[in-house]
């Protein structure tokens, strides 16, 4: 059994875009500037942004955190995005999610230049994905790829079972692991919570990506040996014997479904650092693309 430690991974990636930065600095070029528009104080949120500002930090690139208040109207938002889609200086930018109820997400995710859009969550790069095309592929299943990549996993011909149908893992990770090249060219079933008979799905699968929500749904007698596990969960779960008063868990039993699994993320450790990994090389790409 192999861990796909993406705690590793995530850390040379950023090492390879260090190093691409320090050339453009050399050359006097402009470094790419990411910026993250957070709307209100939700604690996740804000943790999750400020890393993604510490990561722009270690590889150089240039950060910028707009923060506006729960109250903001979705007016207000959708100017702030029209200020930074003309700002030459930016060179992508993300909206941190979820926004507050009187905001229309899609109508916000619509309003950002797909030029600028390094989540990967705009319908014309979500299209172009699906057809093949150059784009921005969304962090955490281009993340997944990456660790496919890297650890050289077989996925030509294999089943690969998706769990769970959101528009930022479980449709994208179906329409990339289908696709032709590597990783890919595997036949994929998508599954939600509609899907009758699970286990039969899951235990006839080679490969399985879970991105449900749901701690340790996955168990050892739904899977079969030397399956490739590849756990997208993160769940807070409350316990008293933790400092923090919680544990991170998956949505995989890791304890006995690792002892079948050829591959298996960890979680923590697995999948989460290599979401920011990538967010950071869609901002490198858009620095590129506008050079």
């Amino acid at each position: 059994m192999t861990i796909l430690d993406g705690k590793k991974v995530s850390n040379d990636i950023k090492d390879e875009i260090t190093e691409q930065v320090k050339k453009m600095k050399a050359k006097g070029e402009k470094v790419p500037h990411l910026a993250a528009v957070i709307v209100g104080n939700d604690g996740a949120s804000l943790t999750y942004v400020a890393s993604k500002v510490r990561a722009c930090e270690r590889v150089g690139f240039e950060s910028t955190m707009v923060r506006l208040s729960n109250t903001t109207s979705e007016i207000e938002l959708l100017d702030k995005i029209e200020e930074l889609n003309v700002d030459d200086n930016i060179d992508g930018f993300i909206i941190q999610l979820p926004l507050p109820p009187q905001i229309n997400t899609q109508k916000v995710l619509m309003a950002v230049d797909p030029s600028k859009d390094v989540d990967g969550f705009h319908p014309e790069n979500f299209g172009k994905m699906a057809l093949d095309m150059s784009t921005f592929i969304p962090a955490t299943p281009f993340g997944i790829l990456e660790l496919l990549d890297r650890y050289g996993v077989e996925t030509k011909g294999k089943h690969t079972v998706v769990i769970g149908r959101s528009h930022i893992v479980g449709r994208p990770m179906s329409i990339l692991m289908g696709r032709k090249g590597f990783p890919g060219n595997s036949t994929v079933t998508l599954t939600h919570s509609h899907t009758k008979n699970i286990t039969q799905i899951t235990s006839q699968a080679d490969i399985i990506i879970s991105a449900l929500g749901v701690p340790n749904f996955l168990k050892a007698e739904m899977v079969k040996d030397d399956v490739i596990i590849i756990d997208v969960g993160i769940t807070r779960v409350p316990d008293e014997t933790s400092p923090k008063g919680y544990i991170i868990t998956g949505d995989v039993d890791f304890d006995a479904v690792s002892k079948k699994a050829s591959y298996i993320t960890p979680v923590p450790g697995g999948v989460g650092p290599m979401t920011i990994a990538m967010l950071l090389k869609n901002t490198l790409l858009a620095r590129e693309q506008r050079m």
